[in-house]
């Protein structure tokens, strides 16, 4: 009898054990997965800065007609520009994903494609590759000159107010989305919104900060 009653009570502590270790696991896991979450869109440093009134350029589309872009929208919608260019393998695989992601924010979002160069017929090739014709395409090298745009892919998002909401170098829907997600928790980019978690999580990275 004794040897069952001490069997049960080292299965118990073992039990415990075993749960105290998951607990440790699962919060090491919690810890490592905001380590390596995505990083988001690669923001530089030069050109305009989050939070700045950007200017309204008013740029005629590969179609003739009249686009503003930046400074207050006047239907209340966010602007994403997606610069890119038929010379960018990265930029044709992302369109899709890009469209995709305005469909599913139709109802804040306005997509423009944007790129430079004097041959009209090689854009409107590729854009009717890509299916582009429901969104604006605009040929302007005031424009990214504007943003300071020096590789690609690279998006701009500007809120209803006019402001810059964010911006970055996107290789992925992720980045894409990391754009829309700073403008939604008015935190610049995910990087800084990872580093916040991070000091929710361990204060001892808030210390080690300061």
């Amino acid at each position: 009898m004794d040897a069952v009653v001490v069997s049960n009570v080292i299965l118990w502590i073992v039990v415990i054990v075993l749960g105290l270790v998951v607990l440790a696991l699962a919060r090491q896991v919690g810890i490592l997965h905001e380590r390596v979450a995505p990083a988001g869109a690669l923001m530089p440093t030069s050109g305009p800065k989050v939070g700045e009134l950007t200017e309204a350029i008013s740029i005629a589309d590969i179609n003739g007609h009249t686009v503003t872009v930046g400074g207050p929208n006047t239907d209340h919608m966010n602007t994403l520009i997606m610069f890119i260019s038929p010379t960018c393998p990265v930029c044709k695989s992302l369109v899709p994903t890009a469209k995709s992601l305005a469909s599913s924010e139709r109802n804040r979002l306005n997509l423009v494609f944007a790129s430079d160069g004097d041959k009209l017929e090689r854009h409107q090739a590729y854009t009717k590759d890509l299916n582009l014709d429901k969104y604006p395409y605009v040929l302007s090298e005031k424009l990214g000159m504007s943003f300071e745009v020096s590789k690609l892919p690279f998006a701009v998002l500007i809120g209803v107010d006019g402001t810059l909401q964010s911006k970055g170098l996107v290789n992925t829907r992720e980045h894409l989305e990391s754009l829309i997600e700073a403008m939604d928790t008015g935190i610049a980019t995910l990087q800084d919104y990872v580093g916040q978690a991070q000091q929710d999580i361990d204060p001892s990275v808030k210390e080690k900060a300061s």
